[in-house]
């Protein structure tokens, strides 16, 4: 396999301390755009200029085929993804992707592998440079060569099973995920991130559920950083939650949709744009390079059926509870609003799950309204209003529910 990982970090880690003799070391590495970009050599050479040395990885996934470099962390402040401008690059995006790391994607044109990778450090300046060579290969090498290092788990925290008796608990958890973050932006339009939007609208949530009472909030990201949909899931359960609450607020291509919509978690999709969508979630996921090949395992299929018995119809009552609530509080809501998808972050079995869709950036009118604080206030009031609405219709159907 094309890993690079556990040599790469050493090297990085034995130069950053020979070089720390001859600058004082800031908290974050900086990029030097001048020194970063394609260069010639090999089929495709990479250069990264870089203030420090710091810990990296590099690796190669299928499906597609892209690069993926995360760094142990990079400001990338004056880097412009036309530095990368190749015949062999389709698509290159950086940013953030969790507290401490950041992450580099370069999808490829076509099947390439990693030959050399390689982190000089300057030790009158303490300056370093990554430098990475690739080779064209078939594709049966290519698929041989690809894989996420065998510590690919530190972008999750370690999941827990919540023991919980039945009945009402005394303080009702609730896991706030806000969609996309850091690296992946999600939708965009006018200069506007669904991952900014949507986080603003959780943080609203939050303050609306805390002041409820009796409510203890989690999110799965507070700021904008790149998070696995696996990880978001570890999280919730990590948390005890009693309910998974995700936020987005997506753009469509063609045609004209507005308004909230709540999904709960199905094999089959209610039409072909909920197919569509819950596929360029996923998508997204893929592309800021999270290796999800494994998650439709023999155990997961088995997860499903439990969630379909025991928490589907929670989710149900749930998606339901909070359609009526968010029609109440903000005066409208789509035309078709309970809809069904195959969303991987509403897989946790043991946890009911929603996610909705607050609105479309691709409206003006939808647009509007996630900026403007007067309108997040009705709709943050609305999933509570659901969210109470649910726990009480759930307390009382907790003692019919099967043991």
């Amino acid at each position: 396999m094309s890993r690079y990982f556990l040599s790469a970090c050493a090297v990085a880690l034995a130069a950053f301390t020979t070089a720390a003799t001859a600058q004082e070391f800031g908290a974050l590495a900086r990029i030097d755009a001048e020194e970063t970009g394609v260069v010639r050599g090999g089929d495709l050479t990479l250069e990264f200029g870089l203030s420090q040395g710091v810990p990296w990885r590099a690796y190669t996934l299928a499906d597609p085929d892209r690069l993926i470099l995360d760094f142990q962390e990079v400001d990338w402040t004056g880097l412009t993804p036309e530095a990368f401008e190749s015949k062999l690059l389709e698509t290159v995006r950086f940013g953030a992707l969790q507290p401490g790391w950041s992450r580099f994607v370069a999808e490829l044109a076509t099947p390439l592998t990693l030959r050399t990778a390689a982190l000089e450090i300057d030790d009158t300046t303490a300056g370093a440079l990554l430098r990475l060579t690739l080779d064209k290969a078939g594709r049966a090498a290519f698929d041989a060569a690809t894989g996420a290092v065998p510590s690919a788990q530190w972008v999750m925290p370690e999941p827990a099973l919540r023991a919980e008796a039945g009945g009402v608990p005394d303080v009702l958890t609730v896991v706030l995920d806000p969609g996309h973050g850091g690296i992946d932006p999600g939708a965009l339009r006018g200069g506007y991130r669904e991952s900014d939007l949507v986080l603003q609208l959780a943080r609203d949530v939050k303050e609306a559920l805390l002041r409820a009472g009796g409510i203890e909030v989690v999110m799965t990201r507070e700021e904008d950083h790149f998070v696995s949909l696996e990880a978001r899931v570890a999280i919730a359960r990590r948390a005890g939650a009693h309910l998974f609450i995700s936020l987005h607020a997506d753009a469509i291509e063609e045609g004209v949709a507005h308004g909230a919509s709540v999904y709960t978690l199905s094999e089959t999709a209610t039409d072909e744009a909920t197919a569509a969508l819950a596929e360029r979630h996923d998508r997204s996921d893929l592309l800021a390079g999270v290796d999800l090949t494994g998650s439709d395992d023999e155990v997961a299929e088995i997860l499903m059926d439990l969630a379909r018995q025991d928490n589907g119809p929670r989710s149900v009552l749930l998606a339901r509870a909070m359609v009526d609530a968010i029609g109440a509080a903000v005066g409208e809501i789509h035309k078709d609003p309970l809809r069904e998808a195959g969303f991987s972050v509403l897989k946790a079995a043991d946890i009911p799950s929603v996610l909705v869709e607050v609105g479309f950036l691709s409206t003006d009118r939808d647009l509007e309204n996630l900026q403007d604080p007067q309108w997040r206030l009705k709709m943050a009031t609305g999933i509570r209003d659901g969210i109470l609405a649910w726990a009480r219709a759930d307390a009382t159907i907790a003692p019919l529910r099967r043991k």
